[in-house]
């Protein structure tokens, strides 16, 4: 039965999509790393809790179906700020995320930053 687990889940990561714009915070690349733990040793990877393990395929499965939106349909593809779906996902992309949060910095230590070779935290050791 484990074998037939293992195949399920492994379908599952074939299927689920993986964001580029999310490197290292995508869910799909999330759920193959743990899949790849949970079933190290393959088709026989002993379960403890097989009905645990049913569950949480389910769930996944409902997830990435779009269970519940289909279930609850939306009169509009929008949240209470008025941004699309579209514009939502290129704002939580990493690259605009990581521009954002240079933006934060102070003046003072970007220049620091690009004037000096070594990173400030190099220079307290």
């Amino acid at each position: 039965m484990a074998a037939t687990r293992y195949r399920r889940f492994l379908k599952l990561c074939e299927e689920w999509p993986v964001e580029e714009t999310k490197r290292q915070r995508d869910l799909g690349v999330f759920l193959r790393q743990r899949v790849a733990q949970a079933f190290r040793e393959g088709e026989n990877t002993p379960i403890a809790d097989p009905e645990a393990c049913d569950q949480m395929y389910e769930s996944l499965v409902r997830i990435h179906t779009n269970y519940y939106k289909n279930k609850y349909p939306r009169l509009k593809d929008t949240n209470f700020t008025g941004v699309t779906v579209e514009d939502c996902k290129m704002i939580l992309s990493t690259d605009i995320l990581k521009q954002m949060e240079d933006m934060k910095k102070g003046t003072w230590r970007k220049l620091r930053e690009k004037f000096y070779a070594k990173k400030p935290e190099e220079d307290s050791k």
